[in-house]
């Protein structure tokens, strides 16, 4: 049975959009003074955490626009930012850059599958859209969530992410 165009994808736009939304809230609470905040000499600095939450959907959408990926091309150390408007102006780009790639992609490009390598050698071969499912919006989520215990090491009132938080109630 064929699929009509863009069917599969719509659904992940609609997500998309609500995502951006709440991410936005989420890097609103960064404190600019505390960019090099550290919780654990093992983790990232805030600022690198929210640069790189800011940044995952559009370095994602380059990425699987491409037949493969070789993960020695990759930085995997989010960058430094110098200030909070760095961060949201990175961030205003790169979901419009994941709208338009999500918003371009076809239901035979969502299925058609897409490599990981390393050095050339495969790691796998996925359909892009669990690619996409699993590594832009996840991984997305998952940074999201550790930069919402940053911000509470910080004392940071958490804005409404799925529901009431433990500092606002949209239902009150």
């Amino acid at each position: 049975m064929a699929v009509a165009m863009g069917t599969l994808v719509e659904p992940v736009i609609a997500e998309f959009r609500e995502e951006v939304n709440i991410t936005r809230r989420t890097l609103d609470r960064v404190p600019a003074d505390k960019l090099a905040w550290k919780p654990h000499a093992k983790s990232m600095s805030l600022g690198q955490l929210a640069w790189h939450v800011a940044t995952i959907p559009g370095g994602l959408s380059r990425i699987l626009q491409e037949e493969s990926f070789d993960v020695v091309q990759g930085t995997f150390v989010p960058a430094q930012p110098k200030s909070k408007e760095e961060i949201m102006g990175a961030y205003e780009q790169s979901a419009r850059d994941g709208e338009t790639f999500l918003r371009g992609l076809s239901d035979e490009q969502a299925q058609s599958s897409w490599r990981l390598e390393k050095s050339g050698q495969e790691l796998f071969t996925r359909p892009r859209m669990e690619v996409l499912r699993s590594i832009m919006l996840n991984h997305w989520y998952h940074h999201r969530g550790q930069l919402s215990v940053y911000l509470r090491l910080l004392d940071v009132r958490l804005p409404v992410i799925y529901g009431r938080s433990a500092d606002e109630d949209p239902f009150a």
